[in-house]
């Protein structure tokens, strides 16, 4: 096999540079998305037709259709409509946002119905006001029952992240083809970027499982 790593050595130290340029699009994005993704979800369980409308239509819209395809419009469209040149981070936190924010406002949903809804009743009986009920109540224990996928996603977006590559954002997926037309080599800077996406996502995953244990012995 015509394999020669050492060809890429001199180019590790800015494949590594791109662990932290795509972690920092990457949570700025999973923030943005669980925000937005916890008003879309009391939208979806709101006692107001026009707030369920909204709800279900962006999440339709955003999990009908490609990511990729989003973060082309946000990259390429705006400009074209706006007139303003948006930078290749802020379409990455935009589109990998908004996406997210779809998916995780229906693991926030499921989560909130999930709670036994007598605590519900028994707040509105006592007369605690609905935002206060939500957040000192209800979130608080929906959270815990869907951290898991709330960590499965953090680590589909940590896997998704290469796609931003397309637009020439220099995250890892960017430099591993930066270096392969640099030294007409692309299988090495692959495999070596492929390996620091799994050690990645190793480390999120045995992170997601600490929190969850210490959440689960906190009750």
């Amino acid at each position: 096999m015509n394999l020669d790593f050492s060809q890429i050595v001199p180019y590790i130290p800015f494949i590594l540079e791109g662990i932290w340029v795509t972690l920092k699009f990457v949570i700025i994005s999973i923030i943005f998305g669980f925000v937005l993704g916890t008003f879309l979800a009391l939208f979806k369980i709101s006692k107001i037709k026009v707030l369920n409308w909204i709800g279900d239509a962006y999440t339709s819209i955003f999990r009908g259709t490609p990511l990729i395809l989003q973060l082309m419009l946000i990259y390429f469209a705006i400009p074209q409509l706006t007139g303003y040149d948006i930078s290749p981070f802020l379409s990455a936190i935009l589109a990998f946002g908004l996406n997210s924010s779809a998916y995780v406002s229906e693991i926030i949903r499921a989560g909130i119905q999930a709670v036994d809804k007598g605590q519900t009743e028994a707040a509105q009986a006592l007369g605690i006001p609905y935002r206060l009920m939500m957040k000192d109540l209800i979130l608080p224990q929906a959270l815990k029952n869907i951290l898991p996928a709330l960590m499965n996603e953090f680590i589909t977006l940590t896997k998704e992240s290469a796609i931003v590559s397309t637009i020439g954002y220099l995250d890892l997926m960017r430099r591993a083809q930066v270096v392969g037309a640099d030294t007409y080599r692309n299988f090495e800077p692959l495999i070596f970027v492929g390996l620091i996406y799994w050690i990645l996502v190793m480390i999120l995953t045995m992170m997601g499982k600490v929190v969850e244990r210490r959440m689960k012995y906190s009750d």
